[in-house]
């Protein structure tokens, strides 16, 4: 092990964010490459905000993408109320030394002297020698704070246009800017790599550090990640539960590479790529500030790559949440299609729809499949296919003659000629190879749903 300790503070406030947890694959890629160790800090001092099962929900989503206590690098999960009496015991610090200073100014008052309402605070309460009311630092008048970030270099931040801001409520409790830097402390933490909308915390924080007598972590700010329309991600307006996607049947292999790849690259032209080898590739020097476009379409190409990859028995077992959801399901019969389904799915949810029309006890039609589907001779095509699939030798080589033999009888290539059968047999116009679907379906299954779908065409 080294001396090197990063965090991950998210709150538990909501569904587990993509950003959130590409922020957390760069700190665990960092503890893993160094034999460091990763923290998870829960920050719920939000009580009216908080709920356990978004703590449950952190710590599950994480350990899906390979973050979790079984190893060796992790350390937690710790909780932030539990530290306020460390809190509390820094305010006092700050207080003692000059540092900080209690303001009974409300947002009214500042306005009022000031003017504007846009305006930060005045300063007006620094030697007013209050015993009571919000706790504010006393911020240096001149000179800038310099941030040194591992991705965007040297950042200054005037003195003068930070103004003193508050570290702790009327009635003591911390506030988040003074509570996380205290944590950090007690926590050893040595670099903070974080969202970059945390940048503008940053020169408070490294003020809080420097009174408390102790010197900052390295900091390193990674890329905001926007949308198609370059917004930045909004859980109002766009998919960013990483929940969503794992229940969708994104693989965690396929999700951890591509969230790897929002802001850092390894060089070259190879995306697709093995944990392992990312965690010796990655360097924070080499992630990119501009933001990060998260798009969907690549994700689910990267997925159905990785979904390609699998061994056929990892595949089907893969499978089985949402292939046991099927009426009628049975897994022997699943096992001779997977094959198949693997090769045509980009998400593992898709393969239920795929496959389902094996277990039911007739095919689901929509109307616009039926429609499309019927509209080649569909009578001559599904009398005359049925007559030959109550003699044919059943193989899908066998059954794939038959069609194209009766197709060529009423002028139709075998494109044409299957797209009625396709829908008679599975209710879709499009989905597995035929022929092996009609294999596995077997003989009186196949020549039932032929003669229903005569019926229903009215022959």
């Amino acid at each position: 092990m080294t001396d090197l300790r990063v965090r991950f503070a998210p709150s538990p406030t909501g569904m587990f964010h993509v950003g959130g947890a590409r922020s957390a694959l760069f700190n665990w890629a960092l503890a893993e490459r160094s034999g460091g160790r990763f923290v998870l800090r829960i920050e719920d001092t939000d009580a009216a905000r908080n709920r356990p099962e978004w703590t449950e929900g952190i710590i599950s989503a994480l350990a899906w993408l390979g973050i979790s206590g079984d190893s060796p690098y992790f350390e937690g999960p710790y909780f932030q109320s539990a530290f306020e009496e460390q809190h509390r015991a820094a305010v006092a610090k700050l207080l003692a030394d000059g540092k900080a200073y209690h303001c009974d100014c409300t947002r009214e008052d500042v306005k009022a002297r000031t003017g504007s309402e846009f305006q930060g605070y005045d300063g007006y309460c620094r030697d007013r020698g209050l015993s009571e009311g919000v706790v504010r630092f006393r911020t240096p008048d001149e000179g800038v704070t310099v941030v040194e970030d591992k991705i965007r270099g040297r950042v200054e931040f005037p003195n003068d246009a930070l103004e003193d801001f508050a570290i702790a409520r009327g009635d003591g409790s911390p506030l988040f800017v003074l509570a996380n830097v205290v944590d950090d402390m007690e926590q050893r933490i040595t670099h903070v790599v974080r969202a970059e909308e945390h940048l503008s915390n940053t020169p408070k924080q490294q003020l809080l550090w420097a009174a408390l007598g102790a010197a900052p972590p390295i900091w390193a700010h990674v890329p905001v990640i926007v949308n198609e329309k370059r917004q930045k991600l909004s859980k109002r307006r766009d998919k960013v539960a990483l929940e969503s996607y794992r229940d969708e049947g994104y693989l965690a292999e396929a999700m951890v590479n591509y969230l790897m790849l929002l802001g850092w690259g390894p060089g070259g032209d190879r995306e697709i790529m093995p944990w392992p080898e990312m965690v010796e590739l990655f360097r924070l020097e080499d992630v990119n500030p501009s933001p990060a476009f998260f798009d969907e379409r690549k994700l689910r190409a990267f997925n159905g790559e990785y979904i390609r990859a699998l061994p056929v028995e990892e595949f089907t077992e893969r499978c089985l949440p949402w292939v046991r959801t099927i009426p009628g399901f049975d897994r022997e019969v699943f096992a001779k299609v997977a094959p198949l389904a693997q090769t045509r799915v980009t998400v593992l949810s898709e393969v239920t729809g795929n496959v389902d029309f094996l277990f039911l006890p007739e095919p689901v039609f929509d109307q616009g499949s039926w429609d499309k589907g019927m509209k080649n001779a569909p009578v001559e095509i599904l009398t005359g296919y049925a007559e030959r699939l109550a003699t044919v030798e059943w193989t899908a080589d066998a059954l794939k003659t038959a069609l194209e033999e009766v197709g060529a009888a009423h002028g139709l290539k075998l494109g044409k000629a299957q797209a009625p059968v396709r829908v008679a047999i599975t209710g879709r116009t499009v989905g597995l190879p035929l022929f092996e679907s009609i294999e596995v379906l077997g003989r009186e299954r196949s020549l039932a749903r032929v003669r229903a779908a005569l019926e229903r065409l009215g022959a």
